[in-house]
């Protein structure tokens, strides 16, 4: 099945910017995954099992690494990449 989700990360920390940089680039490196960030949010295209085991994954490392964060995600069950 495919999964597209929509993703914003929020550290709660003065230096906000290099986390959710890192953790885009770490996204990016996922194989089988497409990442396409913006201002406002990451939009993150792939199979579902290996999306939810990268999130998973990151973000309990972005827990670990970086202390309180919030993260706002919107989950579709099917392929919403933006055709162009």
């Amino acid at each position: 099945m495919e999964l597209s989700v929509e993703i914003s990360f929020y550290p709660l920390q003065d230096e906000y910017k290099r986390p959710i940089l890192a953790l885009i680039d770490e996204l990016a490196r996922e194989p089988g995954l497409e990442v396409i960030p913006n201002r406002m949010s990451t939009q993150l295209f792939g199979d579902y099992d290996l999306l939810m085991a990268a999130l998973t994954r990151l973000m309990k490392r972005s827990f670990e690494l970086h202390g309180t964060a919030v993260f706002v995600a919107k989950f579709i069950n099917s392929d919403r990449r933006p055709r162009g």
